[in-house]
């Protein structure tokens, strides 16, 4: 595997991340069977994509992109299709995950 490919990886994981965080909202804590199997494939699915992905990248620019896509992500579509909060602070947040996300994609040496 290569770094892009690495770098593929961990961007898919993180989607993935953004999958299981609302598959974990509709399974209503696990009372929807077929959401719930949905959720916990793609939980594993986000975790086998993240370990290829560190095989090649630092574990803490792993991680931190990893829980930075998730959490900018979840945050982002939470706004755009579940209606919550709008306010410029919360935007102003999810924003400075953003740069964080992008800061260490830039500033990562590649071997």
């Amino acid at each position: 595997m290569n770094m892009n490919t690495a770098w593929f990886y961990l961007i898919l994981a993180g989607i993935c991340e953004i999958g299981w965080a609302f598959g974990l909202k509709y399974s209503e804590g696990f009372t929807k069977f077929w959401v719930s199997v949905v959720t916990v494939i793609v939980m594993i699915l986000s975790f086998v994509l993240l370990s290829q992905a560190m095989k090649h990248l630092p574990l803490g620019t792993a991680y931190a992109i990893w829980t930075g896509i998730g959490a900018a992500g979840t945050a982002i579509l939470g706004i755009v299709f579940l209606n919550e909060p709008r306010d410029a602070i919360r935007i102003f947040c999810i924003l400075l995950i953003v740069i964080g996300v992008v800061g260490l994609k830039v500033f990562t040496e590649t071997k």
